[in-house]
């Protein structure tokens, strides 16, 4: 029986070769499309997985509110680390880190710039579980100017040879020696370190302050602690450390408790290892994360693209059922139970479905590369792996079911006296099911259209938004402190080019991933015992040349001068530290004081002051995601980090050979590693971008998609009503008026799709943008313009079909009558 049900598959769907073409082709690329998604999804899913216990370690997460600022971040105190499993017994392992951004590495002579080093305590490789693959677990990372290094750093800097017990220079000063070499990182970790360096030789890490959050700390619980519980215990040991602190600088009445009467906050709270790829955006993460909340999308847009496929099978099917109803009636009246013919309409749509599958598989292979471009990730086709086949031939039958169950019951269902009749299923010529599912399929259509739109849109707004700074024609000179005291003099070589309009150098730039620093200040006359009176303020060490460079506007006072000696002790506040200050009159000329000396020495009797000489505009030096904050730059002797030089020439590359040349020049043997400003400011915004790109993507599969299914269904109307056509023609019609009469149910059901898909397109994208600050608002536009572009697709897919109809000649439809 199962072989008769499959000769007549194929000689039903080789009989209808295009609609077979239509609906293989058509869920062959919902297909791929769905398994692309379904590959990403999964690996998404897998990060931080493959650490030894992985559910039994957590990340400190902190929450400050102070000084009017609101802090999430992923830095905790350094004490922190040392003292929990001290004072907990449920903490097993607790591991500090410690980020100082990239190093210059050399073997003997040539260095190469590492991006991918951090400071780490001794416990790393007992919280992580990671094995070394050389060295002893008990003596890694536990003397100072030692180091572990990937599997992949040993074979670049040591090939052929082990690496252990050798050393490597760091930025030209520090010895490092090798203790350990472990495997490398997977990429579906949350961070991907090749330089551990030992953090017994770090000074800052032997603070003993609990009031400077600057190490991320990581903890493993012992198998069935609860976190919960912790979080509770953990509230006792802050108070504990802290308060004595805030007591010896502020006096006997700064207490924890009056800083949270105060409105203030000092939270820290565990975070689940397993959580931080998909759910955590927090301040200081070690690589940018993805979001649970486009995971969930991604799985429900892979879903509705296989679905628009599907229904192309049950359109066409329950369409083309008058071309089967006598193959029904006949089965029925030589004995076929219903059943039989439910397998039978089953058997087709899964074969169908198994060469869609087989056909996408290929067409993943070609995709995947873009996607993987696209998204930063290196996903493969799992050929090796069992489950893969598995999945494969369950998606197969699962799929060739879901698009075929209707259908089979429906067509199945026909009574043979009707059929015999010539009265076939009069309930459904109405096509009510048909044009709900051609609704369905173009409504899903238009809201990736607007979101693709409304994505685009806030991206261009953040372009070509006011910032408060020049973002353009700036090239940067990363690691400056490789030229040493020759700095100035690189920077004055530079600026003796007239393609050259001025030059600074400072770590401190208004994009992400340069420096930051911040601490609480107080007007003059206010007290600081009051947390009221202290404002948070980013500290940025600047030169001269800074405001000019980066094109800020001074509104109030002036800028920096070499005319100035005093400008040593001088600061530019912005708009937002000017009004939290509240100062009274004028803010030119007013002092603010922080306290002087290390967290450790600190207190009220050694002040550090500063007089206000300018107020700068406000600008954004962070993503627009975030309100600014307050902000104050002042002088400093050796501001290093980076070089940005203004230029005024159109040959880029001509610039970029200059300041390399005079690099090479100042820096014999060092990296030249080199950006522009603009596109350091678009990296804030590369998940936008990617999401955009993908959201595009997948709205151009599922427009295909549909289109190819209105395509078919076209066809057969059109065939349908070939004598209809004919008679109209006969009796004086136009052909534009039969395109028209042709093509008006289709762009009808187009229309009703944007008046469904708009409010939902409307409420996600909304959602979407709360994100931001800064925003661009979704205008009618927006969706006018999505919803002329599915209109307009719609009528150009079902045209061609159309005008062939309007242009047949009569003769040939009526002859026969």
């Amino acid at each position: 029986m199962f072989e008769n049900y499959f000769k007549i598959a194929i000689r039903n769907l080789k009989k209808h070769k295009f609609y077979t073409f239509i609906n293989i082709l058509g869920l062959s690329v919902g297909v791929a499309v769905c398994m692309i998604i379904s590959l990403f999804v999964i690996n998404e899913l897998s990060y931080d997985k493959h650490f030894k216990d992985a559910n039994q370690i957590y990340r400190i997460h902190s929450e400050i509110i102070f000084g009017g600022n609101h802090y999430n971040m992923t830095q905790a105190p350094a004490p922190m680390a040392e003292a929990l499993p001290a004072e907990f017994p449920e903490v097993e392992f607790a591991v500090n880190f410690r980020q100082r951004g990239s190093y210059l590495v050399k073997k003997v002579d040539q260095n190469i710039k590492e991006n991918n080093v951090i400071w780490a305590s001794k416990d790393f490789f007992n919280v992580f579980g990671m094995p070394l693959l050389e060295g002893n677990p008990e003596g890694v990372l536990t003397e100072p100017n030692t180091m572990a290094i990937s599997k992949s750093i040993a074979e670049k800097y040591f090939p052929g040879e082990s690496a252990l017990g050798k050393s490597l220079i760091l930025d030209n000063d520090y010895d490092f020696r090798i203790t350990g070499i472990y495997e490398d990182i997977p990429q579906n970790s949350h961070f991907h370190f090749d330089f551990l360096l030992s953090m017994e030789g770090l000074d800052e890490a032997k603070t003993t302050s609990w009031l400077s959050n600057n190490f991320q700390t990581y903890l493993k619980l012992r198998e069935g602690a609860d976190p919960e519980d912790l979080n509770l215990k953990m509230k006792s040991l802050i108070k504990k450390n802290v308060e004595p602190e805030l007591s010896k600088i502020f006096g006997e009445g700064a207490t924890m408790d009056a800083m949270l009467a105060d409105g203030g906050k000092l939270e820290y709270v565990l975070q689940p290892l397993l959580d931080i790829h998909l759910k955590s955006d927090l301040m200081g993460e070690f690589e940018p994360n993805f979001n649970i909340t486009y995971v969930y999308l991604f799985v429900a847009i892979a879903l509705f693209i296989l679905v628009i496929a599907c229904i192309n099978f049950m359109n066409l099917s329950t369409a083309r059922s008058s071309n089967r109803a006598k193959e029904v009636g006949i089965r029925k009246v030589m004995g076929s139970y219903r059943s039989h013919l439910i397998r039978q309409f089953l058997m087709e749509s899964i074969l169908l479905s198994v060469i869609s599958f087989l056909i996408a598989i290929p067409i993943v292979a070609l995709l995947l590369p873009v996607f993987n471009d696209l998204a930063g990730r290196t996903l493969g086709i799992p050929f090796s792996q069992l489950t893969f086949y598995i999945i494969l031939m369950v998606g197969a039958i699962g799929t060739g079911l879901l698009a075929g169950t209707y259908p089979s019951f429906f067509l199945s269902g026909f009574k043979p006296v009707s059929i015999l009749k010539g009265k076939v299923a009069s309930g459904m010529k109405s096509g009510m099911i048909r044009s709900s599912l051609v609704v369905f399929q173009f409504s899903i259509s238009i809201i990736l259209i607007i979101a693709t739109i409304a994505v685009f849109n806030q991206l261009n707004y953040i372009q070509n938004k006011k910032i408060g700074f020049s973002k353009d024609q700036v090239i940067t000179i990363d690691d400056v402190y490789a030229l040493g005291d020759q700095a100035e003099a690189f920077k004055r070589e530079i600026l003796a080019n007239s393609m050259m309009e001025s030059g600074t150098i400072t770590g401190f730039l208004p994009v992400a991933g340069t420096n930051r620093s911040d601490t609480p200040w107080w007007a003059e006359g206010k007290d600081p015992k009051q947390t009221e009176n202290l404002v948070s303020l980013q500290n940025w060490r600047v030169d001269y040349d800074y405001v000019k460079t980066m094109e800020m506007e001074i509104v109030e006072g002036r800028d920096f001068s070499m005319d100035f000696p005093s400008d040593s002790s001088a600061v530019i506040l912005n708009e937002s530290a000017v009004k939290q200050f509240n100062f009274t009159g004028d803010p030119i000329g007013q002092r603010i004081y922080t306290l002087a000396g290390d967290n450790e020495t600190m207190n009220l009797d050694e002040l550090e002051s500063k007089t206000v000489v300018g107020v700068v505009k406000n600008f954004h030096f962070q993503s627009l995601k975030e309100n600014i904050g307050s902000l104050m730059i002042f002088l400093s002797k050796r501001p290093q980090g980076i070089a940005s030089f203004r230029f005024n020439a159109n040959d880029t590359d001509q610039v970029i050979e200059f300041v390399e040349a005079k690099w090479n020049e100042f820096a014999p043997g060092q990296p030249f590693t080199y950006s522009f400003l603009d596109d350091r400011f678009g990296k804030m915004y590369a998940a936008e971008t990617r999401l955009g790109k993908v959201f595009g993507i997948f709205a151009v599969f599922a427009i295909v998609i549909a289109c190819l299914g209105l395509f078919a269904l076209t066809a057969f109307t059109a065939e349908q009503r070939t004598k209809e056509i004919g008679i109209r023609k006969v009796l004086g019609s136009s052909i534009g008026s039969i395109i028209v009469l042709l093509s008006k149910e289709f762009a009808k059901l187009v229309l009703i799709a944007f008046l469904i898909a708009s409010p939902v397109a409307w409420y996600a994208m909304k959602k979407w943008l709360e994100d931001y600050q800064f925003k661009q608002d979704l205008g009618w536009q927006v969706f006018l313009g999505a919803g002329l572009f599915a209109v307009v697709i719609a009528l150009l897919t079902t045209s061609y079909q159309s005008i062939k109809a309007a242009t047949a000649n009569p003769v040939n439809s009526l002859k026969s009558e």
